[in-house]
């Protein structure tokens, strides 16, 4: 029996990058879905994953950033299947801009995408896995913000940064009524979101910053969304059950080096 079998998993951000790739880990190891997305793409993602793995899909189009859309998304999970095990909070955005020219604007999108997002998203599932006596929920914070940080991210990291105590807190809240709480810090993935960065950090040859990326991670690439899926689907998992508030670094080895230019290779 696969790992998710049985399980019904909400995931927020399913229709590209990222979260098509926890969506597809979820669907290869038997999880029912509801798949969240802003964009209406989020449905041929779901015909995908229904052609290739036979996976019972429901999508909901819905920003996580309002609070009665991700109650409806999470209400209409459990009218389909029943119940709700796992939420993916994967859902989030990343603008670039110095900090004495960042908008206010684009300061209040991170924190309503990035922070409220997961913040609605855990709001709408957690009554119900009280209700059913347990759950799982992974968040997708970042090793930028709570490790490292690369200039013009401010508002990128301290959304993210934000998501690490977050995690804590409800890890510690809800430990003794069976709902786990974990996050990724996922370095660089190629993602539409990423190349959006590269494309914000060199307009003139985007694909040269996404060169100079994996030329700094000690495994030489950027993470393919599956491999983030994986991780999700771990967490996610009863695999997973003695791990709660922790912080899983997915990078490469990205944050190892001390330096780029001492050591002996």
């Amino acid at each position: 029996m696969a790992k998710l079998t049985g399980k019904v998993a909400l995931i927020t951000g399913a229709a590209v990058g990222l979260g098509e790739g926890i969506a597809t880990a979820y669907a290869k190891y038997g999880a029912k879905m509801c798949l969240v997305d802003l964009s209406k793409d989020v449905e041929a993602t779901a015909e995908k994953l229904r052609k290739e793995y036979g996976a019972e899909i429901i999508t909901c189009v819905a920003n996580v950033a309002d609070a009665e859309q991700m109650k409806a998304a999470a209400e209409s999970a459990v009218k389909a299947f029943g119940e709700l095990n796992i939420a993916c909070c994967n859902a989030g955005v990343c603008r670039l801009a110095p900090f004495e020219e960042m908008t206010d604007a684009t300061r209040d999108f991170h924190i309503d995408v990035n922070i409220k997002g997961v913040w609605n998203t855990c709001k709408a599932v957690i009554p119900y896995m009280l209700k059913q006596g347990g759950g799982s929920i992974v968040i997708a914070s970042s090793v930028t913000g709570d490790i490292v940080a690369d200039a013009g991210e401010a508002a990128y990291a301290m959304s993210k940064a934000a998501l690490v105590g977050l995690t804590k807190c409800l890890a510690v809240e809800y430990a003794d009524r069976n709902i786990r709480v974990n996050c990724s810090q996922l370095g660089y993935a190629r993602t539409p979101m990423v190349e959006k960065m590269a494309l914000e950090s060199n307009p003139d040859d985007p694909e040269s910053a996404i060169n100079d990326i994996a030329r700094g991670v000690p495994m030489k690439r950027l993470a393919k969304p599956i491999e983030v899926g994986e991780l999700f689907a771990f967490l996610g998992s009863d695999e997973s059950s003695y791990l709660t508030g922790s912080q899983v670094v997915i990078d490469g080895g990205s944050t190892l080096p001390e330096t780029m230019s001492i050591g002996t290779n």
